[in-house]
């Protein structure tokens, strides 16, 4: 698919097919996230795919909408605070920033793939955190659901071009 197909393709998904991606789409999509760009090259993270039914059923706890039940596939973006980069002049943490460019590379090889996704970040991050035995350093930033679509992409509504840019 050609890129800016790609960009206007994905769009958030909350009703999947009980298809599951194959291994080798799954690997696809994970190698687009392991060639983000970090702050310093420093890669804070980690991507745990949940596709076993006791773990996805105790993932989708952690965000408990029925929509997330239909998802095969869920890929948990963790960030390390203890690993990235932080600014000198101010310590701002630029975990986050990582994560959600390496977490956009998830979702738009999904979208390549022909698989829909949803940025989800509204979770209960602690339950999420103990679920997945992460580290006092780890952050669950995103929950990204993997599959096929079982509902009619929706067409982006953005606001006009000239509201959001602005060359000087």
């Amino acid at each position: 698919m050609e890129f800016y197909e790609v960009v206007n393709r994905r769009t958030s998904v909350r009703r999947y097919k009980s298809e599951r991606p194959s291994r080798e789409q799954i690997e696809r999509i994970l190698e687009a996230a392991h060639q983000a760009p970090s702050a310093c090259n420093r890669q804070p993270w980690r991507f745990i795919v949940v596709e076993s039914g006791e773990m996805l059923a105790k993932v989708r706890k952690a965000y408990d909408r029925e929509w997330l039940t239909t998802a095969p596939v869920v890929i948990v973006a963790v960030g390390n605070h203890a690993e990235c980069w932080h600014r000198a002049a101010d310590g701002k943490d630029h975990c986050d920033v990582d994560l959600a460019i390496a977490a956009e590379h998830l979702a738009l090889a999904a979208a390549n793939e022909g698989l829909g996704s949803c940025w989800i970040c509204n979770f209960d991050r602690q339950q999420l955190s103990e679920i997945l035995s992460l580290t006092a350093d780890e952050e669950p930033i995103v929950m990204l659901p993997i599959g096929y679509a079982d509902e009619p992409l929706k067409p982006h509504t953005r606001k006009a071009a000239n509201e959001i840019i602005s060359f000087v």
